[in-house]
């Protein structure tokens, strides 16, 4: 296996992509373990949400880290906490045999996609891309359409009009060629 580095720029904020294993849809129908269970990674490390959207495959947050070395640790616990606490019967399922060997639960990719935000330009596109992203899916029609997204909390801060998310809105998030 390659040996991954990962960059970690001080003070700064993360985008991050985690997906769950064969895109097994299983995310909404917890969604309510999966906020517990950033609770619970958020009782262990210091860190901030920014920005998310879940999906019932993957989701996507904009984290600010007291320590940004510890982004991965993050993402590892959270992982591992959803995954003891999930039905014993979503485990398992179309596992492959390398992951039987190394007694891994077949939850999540191995991996993670991360992209340290590199000022107000690069944070403001990700915030447009997590927030459209159910869109992108054809979840919904119109963002403020998808409940499990911190979308409405930016339009109640009124960084977005309820009804953004026009073709002109979004002409440069479809640029972006992230997941």
């Amino acid at each position: 296996m390659p040996n991954y580095k990962r960059f970690y720029l001080e003070n700064s904020s993360v985008f991050i992509t985690v997906v769950t294993n064969n895109r097994n849809k299983i995310l909404i129908e917890n969604v309510d373990l999966l906020r517990d269970c950033f609770k619970a990674t958020k009782d262990i490390f210091d860190f901030e949400v920014d920005a998310s959207v879940i999906l019932p495959d993957h989701f996507h947050v904009i984290l600010s880290p007291k320590n940004v070395n510890e982004f991965s640790k993050i993402i590892g616990y959270l992982k591992k906490e959803f995954t003891k606490a999930i039905s014993d019967e979503l485990k398992n399922e179309n596992i492959s045999e390398s992951r039987l060997k190394r007694n891994e639960k077949g939850i999540w990719q191995r991996r993670f996609y991360e992209h340290i935000i590199r000022d107000e330009n690069d944070l403001h596109k990700y915030l447009d891309y997590i927030h459209y992203n159910p869109v992108k899916h054809g979840y919904v029609q119109n963002v403020k359409d998808w409940q499990f997204s911190s979308f409405h909390k930016f339009v109640k801060l009124h960084n977005y009009d309820e009804g953004w998310g026009s073709e002109a809105d979004i002409k440069h998030i479809e640029e972006l060629e992230y997941e």
